[in-house]
């Protein structure tokens, strides 16, 4: 799955426009549309970006999975939130459950979408945003698809030091800072060092600490709000889970996990495990890919 940043021929292309969700205090926080007609009410995608809510912003999109989504009739809406640390994990969750309202009441108006039909999507921690979604978006969205999400944020893989990223050269804590602030923002551009500050949170194993602010060690039921697999009930969304078995960022696990739950509750689901794929289902074949993105497109039309 290419996710990148889109040219501003490609947002030209996909006819982009941008609207602003929601207004803080300090900050504007922005959605991009993507609409194929106006000529009747479609059904609508909220795309939520990866960064483990650290990094990343609204134009990080899968080009080539919006022009498919966008041909089968979808409108197709990315949305910006607030990033960690400067913001924790609450208001995160808060900005996501305001963007699905907001894509709710005000897109039949202004951009011709069907209220009923909403669902939701995103990759790594937008696929985490997607599964919490699930839980906490009212009224329930339609269908769920998360590419290489997890549904639990305090396993060992996080709040304990990463094998994969501790081979790493070594990030300080006071590296690591020079990367964050204390002012609220919602883009990162990948032209900052605030991947600095995710590597020393996953060779720490400090992440659910310094993204939530609470120690999972200390008040490990003050997570429970916060993770999609200790919230599913049978009236979870269905939902279409994507992932590779050598992910080194995401274990494969988390989507199995978040699988046999959903099994567990009678939800209706599927899972797609892509063999020998890393994180981004990085080694996995263009054909494959491709194939996957139709499988998403038939999921939500369905």
């Amino acid at each position: 799955m290419s996710v990148a940043q889109l040219s501003l021929a490609q947002e030209k292309t996909l006819g982009k426009k941008t609207y602003i969700y929601k207004k803080l205090d300090t900050c504007e926080i922005k959605a991009d549309l993507y609409e194929s007609s106006k000529e009747k009410a479609h059904p609508a995608v909220i795309w939520i970006h990866g960064g483990a809510l650290i990094m990343g912003n609204r134009g990080q999109v899968d080009r080539t999975l919006f022009q498919k989504l966008l041909k089968a009739g979808f409108t197709v809406i990315s949305i910006d939130y607030r990033l960690a640390p400067e913001t924790k994990l609450p208001a995160i969750l808060e900005d996501v459950e305001d963007a699905y309202k907001w894509v709710h009441d005000k897109g039949p108006e202004l951009y011709h979408i069907d209220p009923e039909k909403i669902a939701v999507m995103g990759g790594s921690a937008g696929g985490y945003l997607t599964l919490a979604a699930g839980c906490r978006a009212r009224p329930t969205p339609k269908a769920l698809v998360s590419y290489y999400g997890y549904g639990d944020i305090v396993g060992a893989w996080y709040s304990r030091p990463d094998p994969f990223y501790s081979r790493m050269p070594a990030v300080s804590k006071e590296e690591a800072y020079q990367g964050v602030g204390s002012a609220v923002i919602t883009e990162s551009s990948g032209k900052d060092n605030r991947r600095q500050f995710y590597l020393y949170c996953r060779q720490q194993g400090l992440w659910p600490k310094e993204v939530a602010g609470r120690d999972p060690d200390k008040e490990p039921r003050a997570f429970d709000a916060f993770c999609p697999f200790r919230n599913i009930s049978a009236k979870y969304p269905p939902t279409l889970l994507i992932h590779g078995t050598k992910d080194t960022d995401v274990p494969y696990e988390q989507s199995k996990m978040m699988a046999e739950e959903l099994a567990r509750k009678g939800v209706r689901h599927e899972l797609i495990t892509v063999p020998e794929a890393g994180h981004g289902l990085a080694g996995a074949k263009p054909a494959e890919v491709a194939d996957i993105q139709d499988q998403v497109v038939a999921f939500l039309s369905r």
